[in-house]
């Protein structure tokens, strides 16, 4: 069932098809098919402010299981300007291409169901509505020095369609309810529905697209509908019990923001905030790792006023890393006083602190695979040919990585598997790649990755589906838990 629910019926002059139009005092009273779970609620009240009627449309629709637009995790965004801001920064560029033209101050766009009346202006108004999922949306937008910016945004009241604009409405919205994700359900339900979040585009993702398509195949049998979703999709993770991030995360990046979001709904988050905050910057893990006495490569935590000691404190050559780098990016090689001192002038540009570690040469690093506090798989990394890395970013063409033999957990050294599962628990309790070296018969933390690799053809070498499933598991196990604590 689709509910239209509106201020006052007599004043909706449109004709939908299919969809039944409502008072919204009736819907808040309502009883029977107002109440049944699985109907589709489009909110259409003219004021969604705070204990205002259209709010309590929302708040009740997600009360009662009912999927409702806008929702209210929507409602509270279009009224946070910070979340505006960073919306407008991320359409940035779409912004300024859809508005050029103009030569006014400001221009207020209209998004019907998704669609605007301006074929040139459409893929802004696709973008405002994956952002923020109202059905009638008004945004307003503003040229400040010489560029376009969102200044705000919000719902249309109903009754301030023009009437030259009906037919188009009327139209908009029927091919909006058309589509397949609004058709009745299946009727065997999911025990987990999971949005799994990827780059397409992203060249070295922690999945490929083979893992991303065998996690879904392998949930299938598990009874968990999974759906591969992007950042265009923020709008609905409202709609899932949990969220799995399968492309890199950072801590001023739309995958936090995703993060965040679903961790406020209640939903089973991997990356968590939390861990991602924490395995990102390698000035928090170096703290952790001394603070809990778990070995690790001799580390300075460089700032201007000690960058004079570091030479004298761990050699040369010795690796200057990013606080934020990932995938072996920003970890660079000082290999003499001049390349040292031009990498922590660099490094020390874009942060306070930077981490200094002595140069340990190895032919390998471990990585041990953790979920739950307890080791999933076990990886030797090999140096890329001729690097001292894993990963050579600097090779011609594209990055060039060793090569990776994977181990059953038992056949590894238990020294290696238990200073891995030390590392993870300072991060918390969901998914990581803990790398590890093994020198002179002391196994040392390199790093701890809250992002790590799961590919066909190298995590998943010896447990094959078994590694799919155990993740997948975890969700669903999760999932259910919290479905028992609330009933």
């Amino acid at each position: 069932m689709i509910l239209l629910v509106v201020d006052n019926p007599r004043r909706w002059r449109l004709s939908i098809p299919g969809v039944e139009v409502v008072a919204a005092r009736s819907y808040l009273l309502a009883g029977g098919a107002g109440r049944a779970r699985g109907t589709l609620v489009f909110n259409l009240c003219r004021s969604y402010g705070y204990q205002r009627i259209g709010y309590y449309v929302s708040l009740l629709a997600e009360a009662r299981g009912q999927r409702c637009k806008p929702s209210i995790e929507t409602i509270q965004e279009m009224r946070s300007k910070a979340v505006v801001r960073v919306a407008s920064s991320d359409l940035s560029a779409q912004i300024q291409r859809a508005l050029s033209r103009l030569r006014t101050a400001e221009f207020v766009l209209s998004v019907y169901f998704g669609r605007s009346l301006a074929k040139r202006h459409q893929p802004l108004a696709t973008a405002l509505f994956n952002q923020f999922q109202a059905p009638l949306l008004r945004a307003r937008f503003q040229r400040r020095r010489g560029a376009w910016e969102l200044a705000g945004i919000g719902p249309i009241p109903a009754g301030e369609i023009p009437e030259t604009h009906h037919e188009f409405v009327v139209e908009a919205a029927q091919a909006y309810f058309a589509r397949r994700r609004w058709s009745p359900p299946r009727s065997r339900s999911p025990r987990c529905t999971l949005a799994i979040l990827h780059d397409p585009q992203e060249k070295l993702a922690p999945s490929d697209p083979k893992a991303l398509r065998r996690f879904v195949r392998v949930g299938r049998r598990l009874g968990i509908a999974s759906e591969l979703i992007t950042r265009q999709d923020y709008s609905r993770v409202a709609e899932f019990d949990a969220l799995f991030i399968r492309t890199t995360t950072f801590v001023h990046h739309y995958t936090y923001r995703f993060a965040s979001r679903a961790k406020a709904g209640g939903l089973v988050v991997i990356d968590d905030p939390r861990s991602i905050v924490r395995c990102t910057n390698k000035v928090f893990l170096a703290e952790m790792l001394e603070r809990s006495d778990i070995p690790a490569p001799r580390t300075m935590l460089v700032h201007r006023d000690n960058v004079e000691s570091v030479q004298a404190e761990l050699g040369l050559p010795c690796v200057l890393k990013e606080p934020d780098g990932s995938f072996s990016t920003g970890v660079t090689r000082a290999t003499n006083e001049a390349e040292l001192r031009e990498g922590l002038e660099r490094l020390l540009a874009q942060s306070e602190l930077v981490v200094a570690q002595e140069f340990l040469p190895t032919d390998y690093d471990w990585r041990v695979g953790v979920l739950d506090g307890r080791a999933l798989y076990a990886c030797r990394y090999f140096m890329s040919r001729g690097h001292w890395q894993v990963i050579n970013h600097g090779a011609s063409g594209p990055s060039a990585s060793g090569r990776v033999e994977t181990l059953a957990v038992e056949d590894v050294p238990r020294k290696v598997i238990d200073t891995a599962l030390a590392a993870s628990r300072l991060m918390g309790d969901g998914l990581y790649g803990v790398d590890l070296k093994e020198v002179g018969g002391r196994v040392l933390v390199i790093e701890v990755n809250e992002n790590p690799n799961i590919e066909v053809g190298y995590e998943d070498r010896v447990l094959k589906d078994e590694l799919y499933e155990r993740i997948l598991r975890f969700f669903l196990e999760r999932v259910e838990a919290r479905r028992a604590a609330t009933s």
